[in-house]
């Protein structure tokens, strides 16, 4: 690695908006991240809010032309389990997307944001009779039936309410996303969907009920999928089901889910999505015909596609450990103030991400480092192997890439740190989009205490936090 390279940010994991400086600062649609860090303090997400409107934008518009192209239309949802704040959720359909849930929390939230509840659709293995009501109540555009018992409960509520709930039915493929195991959900032994051999007599029974309509079947293969084959194979399949519902009634959509990858390091390719919106359109329009049938409305919910490249976490430097290993050689580990309460998807699914210092530019030669957190656990690892400058040192800043989805949606109070806030950078101005937790959050929730020992955060922070401020 050249010394050029150590100090690049290289556009194919960062936002569209990251650069450095003439001081050699990276900077956030032109707002410096030593600027970010004095105001909001560290960890922080960061959010390039024009990446995330681009990207929406160019997703729908891929499956539009796409589908136009051969004869038919797209619908694409935004999942919102990749993060999802009400102004996250108001940029989506600004882009002509709706918002997809999965919660009964979720849904407030996208209602908060004044998502058309039409837009909107429910999943969920194990909805509460609560949030079925509540998607009802609200008049959601489509509930996913993810089980047998789940028909007659949105049955009920919808006749409860004098309503006529729209569903999609969930089924597994069969088909097994190139991926790994824990996010490859359309296999036979998981807790998502039916088989595809009981769709017949799931349908059958959803058509009983008056107050439900069926919209059609939904498929999910799993999550940061490259290849396009898995699609089409599974398009394949549940067309062939399509076909034979439509003996007993309309089936006028397909879901097919999302799960599109974005590149974590530089080695990743994931595919350009006018393409795979191109392939999986020519699998429908082929299949389609061999099978003698018209085509369906097909519909996508891509998340991390749409806001995990957009997002970067600011962490502070602490402690610098160089680590003999028993097999020769040195690990040096690179400690911050963060780790996997923050981005919990190394420990859970091994995933890789990449590191570079962004409060300054370095000579030094290039020295390959793990990133650690700071919790009291081994496993509390953010970057596994990377190059920072082998002047790395305590108060540094350094970066983290795409980390838009899934990390702040599955971060947590481990050891009792905060959740960091999120901020939205866009033409040189910053606003906080999700306020941070700190111990006076955290000391709230314990019974045992009156008051909170201690402020939620630094005064100097703290006066910078107000709900909307900018920078």
């Amino acid at each position: 690695m050249s010394e050029r390279d150590i100090n690049r940010l290289s556009s194919k994991l960062y936002s569209r908006n990251v650069s450095r400086d003439t001081s050699g600062v990276a900077t956030v649609a032109g707002v410096p991240v030593t600027q970010l860090a004095e105001a909001y303090g560290t960890p922080l997400f960061v959010v390039d809010e024009r990446h995330v409107r681009e990207t929406a934008t160019e997703i729908r518009e891929a499956f539009d032309s796409a589908f136009e192209r051969i004869g038919t239309t797209a619908k694409v949802y935004y999942a919102g389990k990749a993060f999802l704040c009400t102004e996250v959720a108001r940029w989506a359909v600004d882009a002509g997307l709706g918002v997809d849930v999965c919660s009964g929390g979720e849904l407030a939230v996208a209602l908060a944001a004044d998502v058309p509840p039409a837009k909107i659709g429910l999943h969920g293995n194990n909805k509460s009779l609560a949030e079925i009501h509540q998607a009802v109540e609200a008049g959601i555009g489509s509930i996913v039936i993810d089980s047998l018992i789940e028909i007659d409960r949105v049955a009920a509520a919808a006749e409860q309410q004098g309503a006529i709930q729209s569903v999609r039915l969930r089924v597994n493929s069969g088909v097994h996303a190139h991926t790994h195991s824990f996010l490859a959900t359309s296999h036979e032994d998981q807790k998502f969907g039916l088989p595809l051999e009981a769709a017949a007599e799931a349908v059958a029974r959803i058509r009983s009920h008056s107050s439900l309509n069926f919209l059609g079947l939904h498929c999910h293969i799993g999550s940061q999928i490259f290849a396009p084959e898995g699609f089409a194979e599974s398009a394949a399949r549940l067309l062939g089901i399509h076909r034979d519902l439509l003996a007993d009634g309309p089936v006028p959509e397909l879901n097919l889910g999302g799960g599109f990858g974005i590149a974590y390091v530089e080695s990743d390719e994931p595919p350009v999505v006018a393409d795979l919106a191109n392939q999986i359109a020519d699998i429908v329009r082929d299949t389609a015909a061999e099978l003698g049938i018209p085509l369906p409305t097909v519909a996508f919910e891509p998340g991390r596609a749409v806001i995990g490249g957009s997002t970067l976490t600011l962490y502070t430097v602490g402690t610098i450990k160089p680590v003999a290993l028993s097999e020769g050689g040195v690990r040096t580990y690179v400690s911050v103030d963060g780790g996997m309460s923050d981005n919990a998807r190394p420990a859970l699914y091994e995933a890789d991400y990449s590191v570079g210092l962004a409060s300054r530019t370095s000579d030094a030669e290039p020295m390959l480092i793990r990133l650690a957190g700071k919790h009291c656990e081994s496993g509390d690892i953010v970057v596994y192997n990377d190059y920072l400058p082998s002047d790395i040192a305590a108060d540094d800043l350094v970066v983290v890439p795409a980390t838009g989805a899934y990390c702040w949606s599955l971060s947590s109070n481990y050891n009792y740190l905060g959740r960091p806030p999120v901020v939205a950078v866009k033409d040189g101005k910053s606003r906080l989009i999700v306020r941070g937790e700190g111990l006076a959050e955290l000391l709230s929730r314990d019974c045992g205490i009156d008051q909170p020992a201690q402020p939620a955060r630094p005064a100097s922070v703290t006066s910078s936090l107000t709900e909307g401020a900018t920078l």
